[in-house]
């Protein structure tokens, strides 16, 4: 079966070194990162930064929100999160505190983003997966599931 694609909404300024172990695990296709100057660039105005994200998560099949301290409190977070669910997309979240980054070690566990949300489909209140890896192997713990975690957000959403 060929690769999911996968959008990854998370919290730049703190995580990315977190991020980038989630992505070379090389399990779906995601979102290339953004160079640091293509970035400057596109978050000069809400509307580019919004066709960025828009155009980004395009042939998406899935959105992951990979959480940090302080993911819950950033507003294009939230914004992925709500395009993401009103799109159709799998929706799930990751906690990456216990991954190692090289600069800052590991972080405090943040609140989940989906806590702002109320989430309906057909009706029902529905609340996407957040998956906490275990403390003993974060990193392991992702390798080995993130497929599968996948596979049941886009089932979930599937009418």
């Amino acid at each position: 079966m060929a690769k999911r694609q996968i959008f990854y909404s998370f919290h730049f300024n703190n995580d990315v070194m977190r991020v980038q172990q989630v992505r070379n695990m090389g399990l779906v296709e995601g979102n290339a990162p953004v160079s640091v100057n293509d970035w400057e660039t596109i978050k000069k105005n809400a509307a580019s930064v919004e066709r960025w994200i828009d155009s980004n998560m395009k042939g998406t099949s899935c959105v992951i929100v990979l959480i940090g301290t302080e993911t819950h409190k950033r507003p294009w977070v939230n914004y992925e999160i709500k395009k993401a669910w009103e799109d159709g997309k799998g929706l799930l979240g990751i906690h990456i505190h216990r991954l190692n980054c090289p600069n800052n070690g590991t972080c405090t566990k943040g609140a989940s983003p989906f806590d702002g949300f109320t989430f309906r489909q057909r009706g029902t209140v529905v609340v996407p997966a957040v998956y906490d890896p275990k403390a003993s192997d974060a990193y392991g713990d992702i390798n080995s599931n993130l497929a599968t975690w996948v596979e049941t957000a886009i089932a979930q959403r599937k009418p």
